[in-house]
């Protein structure tokens, strides 16, 4: 049966290719051509088709593309209070590329305030028309994992007891900020719990002297400890993600080793899963997924590359996935964003709507 309220059946986790409009105006910008007034037309135009777009592909959930942003993460992290970015030594190592070198720090106390995405989610809205706007943050573990203790000042934080806290609490008041501004889906990406997937990711944690499951224990606390409270008409989802730049990847390996943890003790709404191909492991660790509790969006559908995926063939997975979770509790989009960073996936603006067109259409056969 469909669904009419978020997840849907079909759906999308975010971001999409920026158009040529605002990639030559985020140059001006830089060039200060033009000012940040200016830049922000060229934004809300063309967030007004991407929205048009969307919804021509028969979507009912609506997103600005993250066509405000660079980055998925670091522009949140921006915004927040106590939270510092930094030109770092190297970028982040994908398969092959790196990107650019920035890192975020954290120098003082962790708080939400003010924050500008609030502004960005408010325009969304006021556009949407019938569709549901969702929102997309990033996840609370990912500002810790990446640099750990040492993007930590030991001063603010000397315990990291009192850090985990803030990091709930801020978590939580952005949660509750974004419901105040008239937030009614929210996503948090995720690339942590697919690190802690990748027996190569969980080496490099054990060399810097922690212990990944413990970590996966401490996330799932954090994670929690931020939905409490949460407003029953407010679905929140989770992506868990395994890198998405310029079309390559970060770590491999299926959801087993955090499975039990993930699916069965946060309490999220809808866990939004890559599954579009060997890397991404088999369905059995779907089997805890809670019963009648959670959806569980399945990305079986590329956004890697322009190949057009088979529509029996995913209709095929989905019942293959089925074995392990009610289908009732099964949803469908593209594995990930289209363009995590500006830069964008390597496959042509009609190719991604190509993929949009699928997803709504196989959704539409399926349920």
């Amino acid at each position: 049966m469909q669904r009419h309220h978020s997840p849907f059946r079909a759906d999308v986790v975010g971001s999409f290719l920026r158009p040529d409009a605002i990639k030559q105006a985020r140059i001006q910008f830089a060039a200060g051509e033009i000012d940040a007034g200016q830049l922000r037309a060229v934004e809300d135009s063309a967030i007004r088709q991407v929205v048009e777009q969307q919804c021509a592909c028969g979507l009912h959930v609506v997103t600005d593309g993250e066509f405000r942003r660079a980055w998925w993460h670091f522009d949140f992290f921006d915004g927040l209070q106590g939270v510092e970015r930094y030109d770092s030594d190297k970028g982040i190592q994908f398969n092959g590329v790196q990107t650019k070198a920035h890192g975020v720090r954290v120098t003082g106390k962790l708080a939400f305030g003010d924050h500008p995405m609030l502004e960005d989610f408010r325009f969304l809205q006021s556009i949407s028309g019938s569709a549901q706007p969702k929102m997309t943050i990033p996840s609370p573990s990912v500002l810790h994992f990446r640099g750990g203790r040492k993007d930590i000042d030991s001063t603010v934080y000397p315990e990291l007891d009192a850090y985990f806290d803030d990091l709930a609490t801020t978590w939580r008041d952005a949660i509750h900020a974004f419901y105040e501004a008239g937030c009614r889906y929210l996503q948090l990406d995720d690339t942590v719990w697919a690190y802690l997937c990748s027996d190569d990711q969980r080496r490099q944690v054990r060399e810097r002297g922690e212990d990944p499951d413990e970590l996966a224990r401490i996330y799932a606390r954090v994670l929690n400890k931020a939905l409490e409270g949460k407003p029953e008409d407010l679905t929140i989802g989770l992506h868990v993600c395994r890198g998405n730049f310029r079309s390559t990847w970060i770590s491999e390996g299926g959801y087993e080793p955090v499975a039990e943890v993930l699916f069965g003790q946060v309490n999220i709404d809808a866990f939004f899963l890559e599954y579009d191909n060997d890397r991404s492991g088999d369905f059995a660790p779907l089997r805890f997924i809670r019963p009648g509790k959670q959806q569980v969006v399945l990305g079986l559908v590329t956004t890697k590359n322009g190949e057009l995926e088979n529509p029996e063939g995913i209709k095929a997975r989905i019942q293959e996935a089925a074995q392990y979770v009610d289908i009732n509790q099964i949803c469908l989009s593209p594995q990930c964003g289209f363009a995590s960073t500006e830069e964008g996936n390597s496959l042509t603006e009609a190719q991604q709507w190509d993929k949009v067109r699928l997803v709504t259409a196989v959704a539409e056969q399926v349920w």
